[in-house]
């Protein structure tokens, strides 16, 4: 599907400037009313996307919900996703791969994430992630600007060039300790390895915990350079 774009670059920017200092639920209202159900949320089931399943389920909460299920998923990353549908009453989108793990294995070999991780993570992640936006005209990631530096110059409201749709990141110039403020303050479920030392939480291969000192997302495919699964630019 391609999208027929609803704005310019210009409008998105003069957006993006009047959303700057407003709250992440005043960007997912301004969402909500552009794009009504044509809007999604990916969930990755981390601290950041359980805050805005959390601020969504009070805003609208019919907004569809979707998250990738690679197949190599924490159990407890499970077990947050079946509480939060427990406590929202809500049923996640669950997007696969089109190639199961066995299958990846017959074609490209055994325990592919080990040799060619961002191939890995294309067939994973990228490919189901862009099949399932392509029936979207936008987007909500939890992405902020503090994470790493790939992400540094995220807009709240921007066009997502790589995946052909608007794409909201409310909490773009929330800080850590914003998020778990949020958490505690609303008392809302969160992945229990959080407390375990796992800042950024991705497939359980390719996973580690992150010791004092280290870069948050230095337990990403640890002893490789890649930093980030190619979804976000």
């Amino acid at each position: 599907m391609t999208h027929q774009r609803r704005f310019s670059d210009a409008e998105l920017n003069v957006t993006a400037y009047r959303l700057e200092t407003k709250h992440p639920q005043d960007v997912l209202a301004w969402g909500i009313e552009q794009f009504g159900t044509e809007i999604v949320l990916a969930s990755s089931f981390g601290a950041e996307d359980v805050v805005l399943i959390d601020m969504l389920h009070k805003l609208a909460p019919k907004t569809p919900i979707f998250y990738l299920d690679t197949g190599k998923h924490f159990p407890e990353t499970l077990s947050t996703r079946d509480r939060l549908q427990e406590r929202y009453g809500i049923s996640f989108i669950q997007k696969l791969p089109a190639l199961t793990l066995e299958e990846q294995a017959e074609r490209y070999g055994d325990k592919l994430w080990e040799r060619e991780p961002n191939l890995c993570c294309k067939l994973r992640k990228v490919e189901p992630l862009r099949e399932i936006l392509s029936t979207y005209s936008a987007w909500i990631t939890g992405i902020r600007r503090e994470q790493a530096p790939t992400r540094a110059n995220a807009k709240k409201v921007e066009w997502d060039e790589k995946f052909q749709l608007v794409k909201l990141n409310p909490l773009a110039d929330w800080t850590q300790e914003d998020v778990w403020t949020y958490i505690r303050s609303h008392d809302v479920v969160y992945n229990p390895l959080h407390d375990r030392h796992y800042p950024s939480i991705g497939c359980s291969v390719c996973t580690r915990p992150v010791m004092p000192g280290e870069d948050p997302r230095a337990g990403r495919w640890s002893g490789f350079s890649k930093t980030e699964c190619g979804l976000h630019k």
